[in-house]
């Protein structure tokens, strides 16, 4: 009995050693999470020293500048109403990073909790849960910002409830899975066979081993979110004007964009660069937590 609790205990260890302490140095070793980081690194900074960095106020109306081409005055040149589109690229940054933080979070919370308990409780619960997220699942964002629109108007907190509501089931299924495939290993076993409680278990031997998937699975779908809180902006459904979105700056510079490429070209690279910084750092974390890797 001690034995197998002394293997199960080496084990634990190892596995939080290669996966906790070295992942920084596996990290900078794998080049699609380093040129995510530097990406994602590029994006954090400039939405949180946006105030200080933007050459104008992103809501500052100049009629008489409107859809100026890009200068040395105006960066990225001026929008319908003659707001400078660099500083508003800038701020979008802090509102699609917001959406981010905020869904990704809440989604990941009540996804881990569901996930958790669908796979360590019993079959019933699994069964209750599981068919919860599938319904929850057959929603579309969109459809869903639509009802919350109805019920709470457009907001910035109503497009970061719909985006967190409907991956849920993502996160839910990701810890699920984990959390079945943990349960039946030895080191469970063994801390069975030696009486340790339940839920002792289940909080300090199986979540944290569940932690890789889920990291992975939070750092794409952050990118999903900027995507979805973009397309809501632009349908009107997310954040209102004259918020500097994305989204918003994208809904506002289609009318001129045949004349004006410039209106619309910022904004829709700045929520490609973002998403595709968040999605290397995604395939990264994937290729360096993935035990089956040899070679990292």
């Amino acid at each position: 009995m001690s034995l197998s609790k002394s293997k199960s205990a080496n084990h634990l260890t190892l596995r939080k050693e290669r996966g906790i302490w070295d992942l920084p140095l596996r990290l900078l070793r794998n080049r699609l999470a380093l040129g995510g980081m530097i990406i994602t690194s590029i994006v954090v900074l400039t939405a949180l020293f946006a105030p200080f960095i933007a050459p104008y106020d992103p809501l500052q109306l100049n009629i008489a500048q409107r859809l100026k081409p890009p200068t040395a005055e105006h960066l990225m040149g001026t929008d319908h109403l003659g707001r400078d589109i660099f500083s508003r690229v800038l701020f979008g940054a802090q509102i699609s990073l917001q959406v981010g933080v905020v869904a990704v979070a809440l989604g990941t919370i009540v996804g881990l909790i569901a996930g958790a308990a669908a796979g360590y409780i019993g079959k019933r619960v699994d069964t209750t849960i599981m068919g919860l997220m599938d319904a929850i699942y057959a929603f579309p964002a969109i459809l869903l910002a639509l009802v919350l629109v109805a019920a709470f108007g457009a907001s910035l907190v109503t497009v970061m409830t719909a985006v967190a509501i409907v991956r849920i089931p993502i996160f839910a299924r990701t810890v699920r899975g984990s959390v079945l495939a943990e349960r039946e290993k030895e080191y469970v076993q063994a801390a069975q066979c030696i009486g340790v409680n339940p839920w002792a278990i289940l909080f300090r031997h199986i979540l944290p081993n569940t932690l890789a998937p889920l990291i992975v699975v939070t750092t794409t779908y952050f990118a999903t979110a900027i995507v979805v809180e973009a397309s809501l902006s632009f349908l009107g459904l997310g954040v209102p004007p004259p918020a500097a979105s994305w989204g918003v700056m994208l809904n506002d510079g289609r009318k001129y964009m045949e004349a004006y490429p410039h209106v619309v070209i910022f904004p829709g690279a700045a929520i490609s660069f973002t998403v595709l910084g968040f999605n290397l750092l995604g395939d990264g974390l994937r290729d360096v937590l993935d035990p089956r890797l040899k070679n990292l």
